[in-house]
């Protein structure tokens, strides 16, 4: 699709791919933890510089709040505790959530859970909650391996006649061994390789000028890149280029992988499988594609530990606690509450962020149903956030507020530009007015429909008149339960 006069083609590719949450980068804090402010920066329009840079505006303390755990976790000083984040619909709780992730970065494991996640007729809803816990703990494995390592110089397959299939066949060959030729800053060597890494160098599609290093005790094969010395061979080449490594071909490397428990689980769940006994830790990698056939259970899980625990005292690995992000935590029940309680005690454990829109409603799960399928309402128990008091005790509970007019408005006005949109600046005053009214989510949902009807009149600028139309065609939430409220007789079902 060719990109349309004002949206350059660049802002066009990302608007294809923008998600509710694209446009949050971190949390936007400074040095000293606090959020920037109008007073400190100089100026409003300092203010929206900071705001589109990490995608937040507004909820200070919550941010605030949210950045001092980010310091705990990155101190390990938070393991197996708990943070809530509560607030109204759309008040951005998902998003600190998101923004927590970005701060921590892609080496502290993030991982995002829907509470109605656990409700499946396949796994049991303690085993769904203690596999996600598994995937949000990782496991850094430092160690020291035997490589080949150099540029591909000379690939050669020999081959040899197929006794089994005659000698009057052109077809009857097979591979008998492959010369392989690596070249280093300080020499050169040609291993003799057993046929069956053929399949491996075919696999990483390896071929003469690549930067390649096997491992020499489980001959792995791993293509590093392209030989910078081929890098003017083509004007235009989507190609990774590499320096030539230095020393000898045959050296001690050090191997580092990130995992997670849970690719160990999985990787340890098959009978005729025992890695938990074998000294070599990049072997239980090694095995995570096989396919998983055995249920995990607990006791396979306290074996993993214990061998994990072992690597940590040996210095062979380093164990990295990640987030697990509960959200909407109030449509968990009261069993996945006491087994949630009760993870939170073990030694190892992540650091949990549960996020939820309630006030005081029941616990489900405490209700009790009659013979007739009626629920006794002598039996629910109400809670705040629908959580059980003994739970919450080990919270940490930051508050969310709704957003004001103005905050409306730079969100929205973020979200215009992260969607490549060009909006007026009277059009975003009357979506900031329609998401006080109704809700910011649907404010934003306004802004595609609006540029469609720009662009069906040949404008490249969305204007009022463009939100008015789109808003005179749909409906929001209050809008929808008012007609409903107005009109009981209108045929709906109940």
């Amino acid at each position: 699709m060719a990109p349309q006069s004002g949206v350059s083609s660049s802002s066009l590719a990302a608007s294809d791919r923008v998600a509710a949450h694209t446009h949050i980068t971190g949390l936007g804090l400074n040095e000293q933890g606090h959020c920037a402010t109008e007073a400190e920066d100089g100026g409003s329009s300092t203010s929206t510089r900071w705001s589109s840079n990490c995608g937040l505006v507004g909820q200070t303390k919550a941010r605030e709040a949210a950045g001092l755990v980010v310091d705990l976790i990155r101190a390990s000083n938070f393991a197996g505790r708990a943070l809530l984040l509560v607030g109204p619909p759309g008040t951005g709780k998902t998003a600190i959530a998101l923004a927590m992730a970005k701060e921590l970065g892609s080496a502290t494991p993030f991982t995002p859970f829907v509470a109605s996640q656990v409700y499946s007729k396949e796994v049991k809803k303690t085993e769904m909650l203690m596999e996600h816990f598994r995937k949000a703990i990782g496991l850094r494995i430092r160690e020291s391996k035997e490589v080949y390592e150099g540029e591909v110089t000379e690939l050669t397959v020999e081959e040899t006649q197929d006794p089994l299939s005659g000698a009057s066949t052109a077809y009857g060959k097979s591979i008998s061994h492959v010369l392989l030729t690596l070249k280093t800053a300080k020499g050169t060597k040609t291993l003799k390789l057993d046929p069956t890494m053929y399949d491996s160098l075919v696999k990483e599609q390896v071929q003469v000028g690549d930067v390649i290093f096997i491992e020499a005790n489980s001959g792995a094969v791993k293509r590093v890149g392209r030989s910078d010395s081929y890098a003017t061979e083509f004007d235009l080449e989507a190609e990774e280029y590499v320096p030539l490594p230095k020393g000898d071909v045959h050296k001690k490397k050090q191997v580092v992988q990130d995992v997670t428990l849970h690719d160990l689980d999985v990787a340890n769940a098959q009978p005729h499988h025992s890695s938990t006994t074998r000294k070599d830790v990049m072997a239980l990698i090694a095995s995570m594609g096989r396919p998983k056939k055995t249920e995990i259970t607990d006791k396979l899980r306290e074996e993993i530990n214990k061998v994990v625990q072992r690597y940590i005292d040996e210095g062979v690995a380093e164990l990295v606690p990640g987030v697990l992000f509960i959200d909407e935590v109030h449509m968990l029940d009261l069993e996945s509450f006491t087994y949630l309680n009760r993870s939170l005690e073990s030694t190892i454990a992540p650091i949990v962020v549960l996020a939820t829109n309630r006030g005081i409603t029941k616990i489900r799960g405490t209700s009790t149903n009659d013979s007739y399928g009626n629920s006794s309402s002598s039996d629910v128990m109400l809670s705040p956030h629908g959580i059980p008091v003994d739970l919450l005790d080990r919270l940490l509970i930051i508050p969310t507020h709704p957003y004001s007019r103005d905050e409306i408005h730079r969100i929205v006005s973020i979200r215009a530009k992260t969607e490549g949109l060009t909006v007026s600046e009277e059009a975003l005053t009357t979506l900031s007015a329609i998401g006080e009214r109704t809700s910011l989510r649907y404010a934003v949902q306004l802004l595609t429909p609006a540029s469609i009807m720009a662009e069906t009149v040949g404008r490249t600028v969305i204007q009022v008149e463009d939100v008015k139309q789109v808003n005179g065609l749909f409906l929001d939430g209050k809008a929808s339960a008012q007609m409903l409220h107005d009109n009981p007789d209108s045929g709906f079902m109940t």
